[in-house]
Order: C-alpha cells, then sequence, then structure tokens
C-alpha cells in the first residue's frame, strides 16, 4: 500500500530507529519552494512580492486595556479552537503588590477580558501599587529557534520578515513548540500540527491589517511595512525607545514593545 511521505516520516519518529530517519530526512526534504509558500497562507495575494515588504509590528502596553477583542478577533478570523489553551495570541496580567512581589495571570487567555476577573489569589488582600496589560504574540524572530530545530523544514521565515509553519510538510513531532522560549507555538488539535500567530499572512498579503490589529479599538497594536517611511510602523520604531522580550537569548524578536516594563518576561 503507497503512504504519502508526510505519513511515512511520521510512521518514521515513531519507529525505533525514528531519530534517525528524521535526521536523514532533514537533507532530503526541500524548504519550500517559494518565500510565501502556502504555508497558511494560501489565499495570499497571487500578485504579492514578498521581496518588496518589511513587516514589523510594536506593542504599547501603556495603552493595553485587557478586553480581550484581540484574542477573540483572532480565533474568528483564523478559526482557532475556541478552547483557552490554544491561541495565537493572547493577554497578560501584571499585578505589583507592596510587598515587592509580581503577580502574572491571563485567565482564559484573557479572551474574555479582565472585567470583574478577581485578582490571582496570592495578592487578594494585599496593597496593589500598580498594574498593568502586556499582549503577547509570536515575537516572529530574525534568528528563531523553531526554524531551526524542524527537522524537516515545515517551518521557515519568509523575505517579508514572518515565520510561517507549511501544514503539508509538519510530522506533529513538537520540536518547535518546546524551542520556542516565548511559549508562543501549540499543537492544533485537530490537524495535529504545529500552529502559531502568522500576522494574518493571508490578510496582509492582500494589503489589510491582521485582525487583531484592526479589532483593537485603543490602537495599542501597531502594525505596518518598514520600506514605508510614513507608515505608523516606521515612524514609531525611528523616534520612540522600544524593547523586546528576552533579548539575552539572541533570538533578535521582531515584535517590539513601547513602555515595557522590566518585570515582562
Amino acid at each position: 500500500m503507497a503512504i504519502s511521505r508526510r505519513r511515512f516520516i511520521v510512521l518514521g519518529t515513531n519507529a525505533s530507529f525514528g531519530g534517525l530517519l528524521v535526521y536523514t530526512m532533514r537533507g532530503i526534504v526541500s524548504p519550500p519552494s517559494t518565500p510565501a509558500a502556502d504555508a497558511q497562507a494560501g489565499d495570499a495575494n497571487s500578485d504579492y512580492r514578498v521581496e518588496d515588504h518589511d513587516w514589523a509590528y510594536v506593542i504599547d502596553t501603556a495603552k493595553c486595556i485587557g478586553c480581550g477583542r484581540c484574542a477573540r478577533a483572532c480565533k474568528r478570523e483564523n478559526n482557532i479552537s475556541p478552547h483557552p489553551e490554544y491561541n495565537r495570541t493572547w493577554i497578560e496580567r501584571y499585578t505589583f503588590t507592596d510587598d515587592g512581589e509580581v503577580h502574572v495571570d491571563s485567565p482564559e487567555a484573557g479572551i474574555n477580558g479582565f472585567y470583574g476577573e478577581e485578582l490571582p489569589e496570592e495578592a487578594r488582600g494585599k496593597k496593589i501599587t500598580k498594574s498593568f496589560f502586556v499582549p503577547k504574540i509570536c515575537n516572529q524572530c530574525d534568528v528563531s529557534p523553531c526554524v531551526q530545530v524542524c527537522p524537516v523544514g515545515a517551518s521557515f521565515k519568509t523575505a517579508d520578515g514572518a515565520v510561517l509553519v507549511h501544514k503539508d510538510r509538519c510530522i506533529g513531532c513538537r520540536y518547535c513548540i518546546q524551542a520556542c522560549p516565548y511559549g508562543s507555538r501549540y499543537l492544533d488539535p485537530d490537524e495535529r500540527v504545529a500552529d502559531k500567530c502568522t500576522w494574518c499572512y493571508h490578510r496582509i498579503t492582500k494589503g489589510m491589517l491582521p485582525a487583531c490589529v484592526e479589532a483593537c479599538p485603543v490602537g495599542a497594536r501597531i502594525f505596518g511595512d518598514l520600506r514605508d517611511p510614513e507608515s505608523e510602523v516606521s515612524k514609531t520604531l525611528a523616534e520612540r525607545r522600544v524593547h523586546v522580550l528576552k533579548p539575552e537569548l539572541g533570538t533578535k524578536p521582531q515584535i517590539a514593545y513601547l513602555n515595557l516594563d522590566s518585570a515582562v518576561q
């Protein structure tokens, strides 16, 4: 009985010699044929020229109100499982108390907002000194651990700055999920392949904004093309002081933050 290459690789990884087979196949399987292959972007604009763009994303934590509209919009747009453990974007709440402790929570990934949500148990009854929200998404790292560890070339970086997953190539080994230091990847419960934020690649290749950016009511999320010096994201990065998460890891995250507190990881 004939089996597909993807099925063959999956069977191989489950065999006693699976590790050797995957390593060997890594040298055999070629990378996606085009920089913006059909990895979660099959309906991209056919006239889109990947080499003509350099996308960038900035998040302003001082503006975020923790409403959860971004996370809900992402799930709707990308047909993500409704369960809170599967998210391409989520919101964390940072609560500081007068004993010097920092308490971080994200009830249901912030999908339904934080209004009426109780503080983390360990913070209750203490004096709150400050609190704020931090949206999180895939950092689209320039030096991507997820791309480096993928044994079959399913994870790859495009010339316009996005890190994508070629679902037809992914074997669901979870190596990339374990390698991501930002917790940005998960295994799709239905397709059993790795999934993550793509900046709504199917939208931006048609001149649209990512769903989360469009849904934000306070402008906390800024997205645009660095090739356009007049774009808001270009001016923000040129004129404002920004920070990235875990810079010491050397992954060179392409998601920049305004007003990022040093306690945020």
